[in-house]
C-alpha cells in the first residue's frame, strides 16, 4: 500500500466533518424558519350606527406572513363577516401593490381622505414610496358583497401590527367601526 496517498476510507476523518455540517443544515434550517414566521393579532372595536354607539361586539383579526406589513384581516360585526388585504404603507410600498384596496369604492378613496391632502388628491404616489408613515390601510369585503374599509394609525411602528393601534373602519353604508388591535 502507498503511504503518501491520502486514506479516503478513514471513518475519523468523515466523524471529525460530520458536525460542522450538521451544524450548517440547522443553522440555514433556523435561518429560513425564521423568514417565513406567520405572526397574528386580535383586536376588537365599537360599531357606529347612525352616529351612535351599539352594544354589539366587533371582532378584529389579523394575519400576515410578511412581518406584520401585509396579510389578511377579518372583522366580525353582528350580521356578517368581512374578509381581506391590509397592507402597512412603508418606504417598500408601491402604488400598484394598493391597487386592489380601491376595488369597489368609485373612484379610489377620494371623498374618504386619510392623508392630509385636499380631497380631489388625498393619495399622491411619492408618499407611499418615500415616507414611512405608520399607517395600514385594508379592503374587506363579505360575501354578500358588502363592503368595508380601514384607515389605522400604528402605536408602535417598528413592530407593525403586532405593536398594536387604532383606527377606524367604514361600512358600506355608512356604519363605522372604531377599531382597536
Amino acid at each position: 500500500m502507498n503511504s503518501h496517498l491520502p486514506n479516503r476510507t478513514n471513518p475519523r476523518r468523515h466523524l471529525r466533518q460530520r458536525p460542522l455540517a450538521i451544524a450548517v443544515a440547522v443553522g440555514a434550517g433556523l435561518l429560513l424558519g425564521a423568514c417565513s414566521t406567520t405572526t397574528t393579532g386580535m383586536g376588537g372595536g365599537d360599531l357606529i350606527v347612525a352616529g351612535k354607539k351599539t352594544d354589539e361586539p366587533v371582532l378584529i383579526s389579523w394575519t400576515s406572513d410578511s412581518g406584520g406589513l401585509s396579510g389578511t384581516m377579518v372583522a366580525t360585526l353582528p350580521e356578517r363577516t368581512y374578509q381581506g388585504p391590509f397592507f402597512e404603507i412603508t418606504q417598500q410600498t408601491r402604488e400598484e401593490t394598493l391597487a386592489p384596496l380601491w376595488v369597489g369604492w368609485g373612484p379610489g378613496w377620494r371623498e374618504w381622505p386619510y392623508w392630509t391632502r385636499p380631497p380631489l388628491d388625498p393619495y399622491v404616489s411619492s408618499e407611499f414610496v418615500t415616507h414611512y408613515s405608520g399607517k395600514v390601510v385594508a379592503n374587506l369585503s363579505a360575501p354578500d358583497g358588502n363592503r368595508m374599509r380601514c384607515r389605522l394609525h400604528l402605536m408602535q411602528p417598528v413592530r407593525g401590527m403586532a405593536g398594536g393601534g387604532q383606527g377606524e373602519c367604514q361600512v358600506t353604508g355608512g356604519s363605522t367601526v372604531e377599531a382597536r388591535f
